[in-house]
């Protein structure tokens, strides 16, 4: 009985008002809350093991989460712990594969790890079914979300997604197809949006000038636009220039479109830059220069990693471009002097980058440049044929006129020092006129 006694005072006093306890408790939500959110991001996942509430809390601020394991979206833990989400990349989930092996699959749009034992390719992609469910989840717990990036989806999630996320503004899908697009047509406020219809080793789906039809006739509001890996032809661009009056930017990379698409361009009245990249072949057969038309707001064209020997594809492009004050090639290949001739063409030229681009001289990047009576910026990178000792007096004299210059074709080679510009690293020489 004595000791019983003694017990039950040594817990009295451990429950006394001069003991340690949890002065956060006396805050609201809302008020620990703004101080958690006060507080630098490297302290964000310590915080959370405080408590069970810090947690929580902590869950609320978070904004954009990469998700990992497809079933934390369908149990439904994943809007429980983060209600706030307003960007969501459920790529990396959408492939059925061990988390803790050792190998890393990795192309420039998708990645992902794969075992040994395992099958590799569109057998690792879950279900369109289990996509499907993780969406209208996501969709009913994240009405604010503003950009998702998802794989193997089908219609009806991409569909639910579009009605319950009015906010959505930004959508990445890989493996694509045009039974997909009628879905994204249900997302009305869609400004940026990136398809993804074959990556080769991954998976392979198909989207054709139908799917870009029903894309325009649903997305209107478009401003820019991606497509990778994608077929179609002329009808299809020209249907999305029709419909999308707001369209600012179109890349295309990697593409297997038709003969002739390159003249559906010229109906996207607002385009104001065009990338190409990784593509074999810009257009094979483009047809005659008068049907190309012409892109009158367009400012910039971009090619990157394109096989440019097709001398047709690439002065159809060109034309197509004529207005264009930005030229950047970078890593081009076949870019010799009689390629990069065609594109005297574009006589408002402004800025001109050329970079990775071995077979060009400097005879004939001299002859480009001097028809280009606006030119103000130039840079050239790692274009070994271009040598300082085959600069002309000419050249040199126009160089010193530009608002900025970068020349680094080769660092074995210096540039006279007469001409007023500043040695860089490397050997590299930039210069800029304030």
């Amino acid at each position: 009985m004595v000791l019983a006694v003694r017990l039950s005072d040594a817990k009295s006093k451990t429950l006394t008002p001069n003991s340690v306890m949890d002065r956060t408790l006396l805050l609201s939500d809302e008020l620990l809350l703004r101080i958690l959110s006060k507080l630098p991001d490297s302290q964000r996942n310590s915080n959370s093991l405080v408590c069970q509430r810090w947690l929580n809390l902590q869950g609320r601020l978070v904004r954009t989460l990469r998700v990992l394991d497809w079933s934390f979206v369908l149990s439904g833990r994943l809007i429980t712990r983060f209600p706030n989400l307003n960007h969501v990349d459920s790529v990396p989930a959408s492939f059925a594969s061990r988390r803790n092996s050792g190998i890393c699959v990795s192309h420039r749009v998708v990645s992902t790890r794969v075992d040994p034992a395992w099958p590799f390719g569109e057998e690792n992609l879950l279900p369109a079914e289990a996509v499907n469910a993780g969406l209208r989840s996501l969709a009913a717990g994240c009405p604010n979300l503003r950009r998702l990036e998802v794989a193997g989806a089908g219609e009806a999630g991409v569909s639910a997604v579009g009605s319950e996320c009015a906010t959505l503004q930004e959508l990445e899908l890989q493996r694509c197809d045009d039974a997909v697009l009628r879905g994204v047509a249900a997302c009305g406020n869609l400004q940026i949006l990136r398809l993804i219809g074959s990556v080769g080793g991954f998976y392979e789906s198909v989207v054709s000038d139908i799917g870009l039809t029903i894309l325009a006739q649903g997305c209107r509001r478009l401003v820019k636009l991606e497509l990778v890996g994608c077929e179609g032809s002329f009808d299809g661009v020209k249907a999305i220039g029709q419909c999308c009056a707001m369209l600012e930017e179109l890349s295309v990379v990697g593409h297997r479109m038709d003969d002739g698409w390159l003249a559906g361009v010229s109906f996207c009245e607002n385009l104001k830059t065009l990338r190409v990249q990784s593509c074999k072949v810009i257009d094979g057969n483009p047809g005659l220069e008068e049907h190309l038309g012409c892109c009158q707001a367009l400012e910039r064209v971009h090619l990157e990693k394109c096989q440019l020997r097709d001398r047709n594809g690439l002065g159809a492009l060109l034309s197509v471009c004529r207005n264009a004050k930005e030229i950047v090639l970078q890593d081009c290949w076949g870019l010799d002097n009689a390629t990069l001739s065609l594109a005297v063409i574009c006589r408002r030229v402004k800025l001109f980058y050329v970079e990775g681009c071995s077979l060009l001289t400097t005879e004939g990047l001299e002859a480009v440049i001097e028809s280009w009576k606006e030119l103000q910026c130039l840079r050239v990178v790692s274009c070994k044929n271009i040598k300082d000792s085959d600069i002309s007096p000419a050249l040199a004299t126009l160089f010193s006129t530009l608002k900025e210059f970068k020349w680094r074709p080769d660092t074995k080679y210096l540039f006279p020092s007469d001409v007023g510009i500043s040695m860089g690293k490397k050997g590299g020489k930039f210069f800029k006129r304030t």
